[in-house]
């Protein structure tokens, strides 16, 4: 594009009314043109191009151009006029009589005459809405008494001018010789015809209304054609700017208004945010709208509205977004939209008001039903900048402890402990013991109202939150709250120490810990929790603790479904600090299950959606998992980075740091550091019971030892632990009991080991961990090699079979260490079901039945024929026929070469 000249598509026809005009004059007719348009629309080009031609033409050419700064200067229109030509005299002072005014403007008519006479005068001033009111005075005398001269007078200006000069105008209008053109903003075909099939017209269009400064500053931004996204600070934005100064000091407030109130931006709130007269303010937006940037009361293009706010000084753009909110928040607007401007305003350091903090708070719990954790903390932090109360600004920093959990678990700790820190200060404090914490009426609203918002509520899910607590606490759930969000931490000592330290309940307590209802919690109604709960900020502890009971009880493959189900919400909820929770617990209940590979991608999926941080007793958890897993696997160097990670002081004080200890001692005792891995699990003990949490189900911290005095050679001390833990009501469930019996076997007399691993086995495989089950069946083969029963040899190596399939490498190696772990041990052709609750076989894709399952489960954990029938309550003739059928369909040739992991119909193989 070749400048902007005027003479290009869509300016022709004005500049020919203007050569006819000059045609006209150059006969001896004056002639007056008014040509009118929005700012950068072209009309100063249009006034130099029509001077330029005139000159061409031999005409005396006498320009002046007006600006704001100038117009209270006397004359100063006309003499930049008078300067142009030889034998001006120099107007009288303004402050001269009127009679003398006349003969002034007389003399200067005259010259002008005088000069006409020679040749066509043309007299151009630009932007003559700005000229002073004597040079309009002077104008107005010409326009009456010299319409027989060769004079041309060309006056250009904006049709939205402020304060314009009506008597001007009219005066101009009731001449014969006066006429009027308009500069109207490029149409789509003349961009494109100027961008000369560049690029589309589309884009440059759109963003700039057409508008010829803006269209200029696209191409110069674009380089080698229209720039489609226009950078701050960039010749768009630079335009843009132009184009507000150029237009007054209304336009410019108006349009910093308008791009504050942004989507919400109406004309009525355009005029009561200006508080000025309301023409004045229609004129302004008619002027933003003429010059292309506005369409009605929306930027054409965020670059736009950008650059508008850019311009703007931060204190005056803070005032404009504080005065926005209390207009939104009067006309009833949504509250996230309210405290977007109080918001944008604190980032201009402006200072806020207590009664902001209400509309923060309801404002931040709408955009936590939207799922904008972060979002919704930016607006609670900054309700606590507003100096609102104690009782409020309390509420609001158990409201961000609670969600900052969402994405941030490291900085949820803090804010926790930060809390519990004030407490004990003000605990300590000597006063009237009262510390602000639970009383009040909590009057926070940003309209006097009590914490509640304008539709009655004040939680996520309802009136008070759907745990039946308020999110912010007061009127008595102070402990309460602190004690959950203890809990959901694994801070167990600390809640405890809280609930005796709180108020004194209402009811006699119960005996069992919250550790203890979530341990002890039957599968059917933890099941009814998970079913029919939503996950939220109030709901996503209780969810963490129905899955850790699922994956203590006998039924892990429950938790590995339901935690399966809330990783995948958390991942929709865009939470990673839930994301990060749930699959930790998935990898748990993986774990428990001897699913090793899978454990150790979901744990490092954990820590990979964790910020980068240390510290925090939630990384314990994953990296638990990982360590355990890596050890099983034999993957000890990854274990071992690990965990010679440096641990903060007081990082063990939580089940995540308890869990990482026991997994420090167990990867110790892989790798033959016994007394080591005693002293990781002795101090897991001590710490349990200090707590009150000693729960084999959780921790069998016992057995652990009791591993770890074997090797060390102390059998009685490891016995004596064994018997503790059998002793314990957590025997009763089959995972601690198999455990137990495995050790109670090892560590008892030589002639009860046989009898003691079966139960293991027993009870392990109905338990569900693969892992401990194999490990069981090596020492029960052990056990019959040692007796000399020809079962021993079958029972090791379906050991060592179910151990690879469960990817424990570890174990492997321990209990054959010669054997290859590929190919496998046993030679057959693969069952493609085997495992799956269909039990599709090789052969043609055959099928187990139930029956047959069942008994080549048992038969291949080593029991005998006619035990198997005696525990399916079947003849041992049915159960030879039934292991015939499966030889059969799964092409083997023996019940040495039958899977382990054969899973009978009616459970779920996960």
């Amino acid at each position: 594009m070749t400048g902007a000249r005027v003479t290009l598509v869509g300016r022709d026809v004005v500049m020919g009314a203007l050569d006819t005009a000059f045609a006209e004059c150059a006969e001896g007719r004056a002639r007056i043109v008014l040509a009118e348009g929005a700012t950068g629309c072209g009309k100063s080009t249009l006034a130099d191009a029509a001077a330029e031609r005139a000159r061409a033409a031999g005409a005396l050419v006498l320009s002046a151009v007006a600006c704001p700064e100038e117009r209270h200067v006397a004359l100063g229109v006309l003499r930049q006029l008078a300067h142009g030509g030889e034998g001006f005299a120099l107007p009288a002072p303004a402050s001269e009589p009127a009679p003398a005014r006349v003969e002034a403007m007389q003399a200067f008519c005259a010259r002008l005459r005088e000069l006409s006479a020679e040749r066509p005068v043309v007299l151009v001033v630009d932007d003559v809405q700005h000229a002073d009111d004597a040079s309009l005075q002077y104008l107005r005398y010409l326009a009456r008494h010299a319409r027989s001269a060769a004079v041309l007078t060309l006056l250009t200006c904006s049709p939205h001018a402020e304060d314009p000069d009506p008597v001007f105008t009219t005066e101009l209008m009731r001449q014969p010789h006066f006429g009027r053109v308009r500069l109207d903003r490029l149409g789509h075909d003349e961009v494109a015809a100027l961008l000369g099939g560049l690029r589309p017209a589309d884009g440059p269009h759109r963003i700039s209304g057409g508008n010829p400064l803006l269209l200029r500053a696209l191409v110069e931004e674009g380089g080698d054609g229209p720039c489609d996204a226009p950078e701050p600070g960039g010749p768009f934005a630079q335009a843009v700017t132009t184009c507000l100064h150029r237009s007054g000091p209304t336009a410019l407030a108006a349009a910093r208004t308008t791009a504050v109130l942004g989507e919400r931006a109406t004309a009525e709130r355009v005029v009561r945010l200006l508080g000025g007269p309301a023409a004045a303010a229609g004129r302004a937006l008619a002027a933003l709208e003429a010059c292309g940037l506005l369409d009605g009361t929306r930027f054409r293009h965020p670059a736009a509205r950008a650059a508008v706010l850019e311009d703007t000084a931060p204190a005056a753009r803070a005032e404009l977004h504080r005065r926005a909110a209390r207009l939104l928040r009067a006309d009833g607007e949504p509250a996230t939209d309210v405290a977007g401007h109080l918001l944008a305003a604190g980032r201009d350091h402006a200072p806020g008001e207590p009664s902001d903090a209400g509309v923060l708070r309801e404002a931040a719990e709408e955009l936590l039903a939207q799922g904008d954790a972060r979002g919704a903390t930016e607006l609670l932090e900054l309700g606590l900048r507003q100096g609102a109360d104690a009782q409020t600004c309390h509420g609001i920093r158990m409201r961000l402890a609670q969600v900052t959990a969402r994405f941030d678990p490291a900085a949820a700790e803090r804010r926790l402990t930060d809390l519990l820190e004030a407490r004990n200060r003000d605990a300590a404090a000597p006063g009237d013991g009262h510390d602000g914490l639970d009383g009040h009426d909590g009057h926070d609203g940003l309209d006097g109202h009590d914490g509640h918002d304008r539709h009655g509520h004040d939680g996520l899910d309802g009136p008070d939150g759907p745990d039946g607590h308020h999110p912010y606490g007061g009127h008595g759930e102070d402990t309460r709250l602190l004690t959950a969000l203890l809990l959901s931490q694994g801070r167990l000592a600390e809640a405890a120490a809280l609930t005796v330290s709180g108020p004194a309940p209402a009811a006699e307590p119960t005996t069992a810990s919250p550790f203890d209802t979530t341990l002890d919690t039957p599968v059917a109604v933890g099941e009814r929790l998970l079913q029919s709960t939503r996950l939220s900020d109030a709901t996503v502890t209780p969810l963490a603790h129905a899955i850790r009971s699922l994956t203590a009880s006998d039924q892990p493959d429950r938790a590995v479904t339901w935690s399966r189900n809330l990783l995948e919400d958390a991942e929709r909820a865009h939470a990673p600090g839930w994301t990060s929770l749930f699959a930790t617990l998935h990898a748990e209940a993986l774990l428990r299950r001897g699913d090793l590979s899978g454990a150790h991608a979901h744990a490092t999926a954990a820590l990979q959606a964790l910020p980068e941080r240390t510290g925090s007793a939630f990384h314990c958890a994953p990296t638990a998992v990982l360590i355990r897993a890596c050890s099983a696997m034999g993957r000890f160097t990854e274990a071992s980075r690990l965990t010679d990670r440096q641990l903060p002081p007081r990082l063990p004080a939580s089940l995540h740091g308890l869990s990482y200890l026991r997994a420090r001692g167990l990867h110790r005792l892989a790798v033959n550091q016994p007394h080591a891995a005693l002293a990781d699990f002795l101090e897991t003990g001590r710490l349990m019971a200090a707590w009150g949490i000693d729960r084999p189900a959780h921790l069998p911290w016992r057995t652990d030892a009791a591993e770890a005095l074997l090797r060390l050679d102390e059998t009685r001390r490891a016995e004596q632990l064994v018997l503790e833990q059998l002793a314990h009501p957590d025997a009763r469930r089959p995972w601690v009991r198999g455990v137990s019996l495995r050790l109670r076997a090892l560590t008892g007399e030589p002639r009860r080991r046989t009898a003691l691993l079966g139960q293991a086995v027993e009870e392990l495989h109905r338990s569900g961990d693969r892992v401990e089950t194999a490990r069981a069946m090596a020492d029960l083969g052990r056990a019959l090699q040692a007796e000399g029963s020809p079962k021993g040899n079958t029972m090791v190596r379906n050991a060592w079979n179910l151990a690879k399939d469960s990817g424990a490498t570890a174990l492997c190696r321990e209990i054959l260490p010669d054997a290859a772990l590929t190919p496998p041990v046993r030679d057959r052709a693969p069952a493609t079901g085997a495992g799956t609750a269909t039990g599709a076989g090789a052969a043609g894709g055959a099928k187990l039945s139930g029956s047959e399952q069942r008994v080549a489960t048992l038969a291949a954990q080593g029991l005998t024929n006619r035990e198997i029938s005696s525990k399916l309550f079947l003849t041992v003739s049915t159960v030879e026929q039934h292991l015939t059928r499966v030889y059969r369909k799964l092409q083997i040739t023996s019940r040495g070469d039958l899977p382990m992991d054969l899973t009978p119909v009616g459970r779920a193989a996960l």
